[in-house]
């Protein structure tokens, strides 16, 4: 029996077009998949007809299998002799949990493999139109989920010139009332990027005081947030038509 291994892999914000050659490699080799619930559809064909498939959800407020259970299962198909894919959005260690998994597959003996994908972290404000990066409005910028407000310093982070917010769409009231409460100005600018790389991508500007209002009675999920000036170049970074 062939010895199995387990790739890690980072699917990209979404459409298949991002997704690196690597990538691309171990999918179309894949014996066992098991994949996320953001990850793209397309994604699923690029793996062999007899590739067996596992839904194993990971998507904020839905229902999705334990993390052990997913720990569990790698560990179990890659004993088998199998080429297993674990695939998740984005980048596999930007708040992909891949640290727990590793650490079972490092206990069990499994061979593994990490293949880094593009984050939206990075994709997102790109494919909006917004530079993290500018010589005059923001010389540094900070990630970070949001889906636990209470256990983030938010003086620090109200410092920060540009900020990506990664699992906030819930929480956006909070976390504005957050900023607002240690310095941040009401004006700041701010954008809501849902469904980032995917075709029915959206964008919404607006400034801290205003942004609750704007994006009143639209599910926000899944998004990334950017605050800071650099929101304001928004505009002027479309393309020509």
């Amino acid at each position: 029996m062939q010895a199995g291994k387990v790739y890690i892999v980072g699917a990209g914000p979404g459409d298949i077009n991002y997704l690196t050659v690597q990538a691309q490699k171990v999918l179309m080799q894949a014996e066992v998949l098991v994949y996320d619930a953001l990850v793209d559809a397309q994604l699923l064909q690029l793996v062999p007809a007899n590739c067996c498939l596992f839904d194993v959800g990971k998507r904020g407020g839905k229902p999705s299998t334990k993390q052990a259970e997913i720990n569990t299962l790698l560990v179990e198909q890659c004993q088998q002799g199998k080429q297993v894919v674990r695939l998740k959005s984005g980048d596999p260690f930007i708040f992909g949990r891949s640290t727990s998994e590793i650490q079972a597959l490092k206990t069990a003996g499994c061979s593994f493999e990490v293949i880094p994908g593009i984050s939206s972290a990075l994709a997102a404000p790109l494919l909006a139109g917004i530079p993290l990066t500018d010589p005059v409005l923001s010389r540094c910028f900070a990630v970070f989920s949001a889906h636990e407000p209470d256990e983030l310093d938010w003086e620090a982070i109200s410092q920060m010139e540009t900020l990506v917010i990664l699992m906030g769409g819930r929480n956006l009231e909070e976390i504005v009332s957050r900023l607002v409460r240690f310095g941040r100005s009401p004006k700041t600018p701010i954008a809501v990027i849902r469904w980032a790389g995917h075709p029915e991508q959206e964008v919404w500007t607006a400034e801290l005081k205003n942004v609750v209002q704007v994006t009143a009675n639209v599910s926000l999920s899944p998004a990334v947030i950017v605050v800071g000036e650099v929101v304001g170049l928004h505009p002027y970074m479309q393309p020509n038509d």
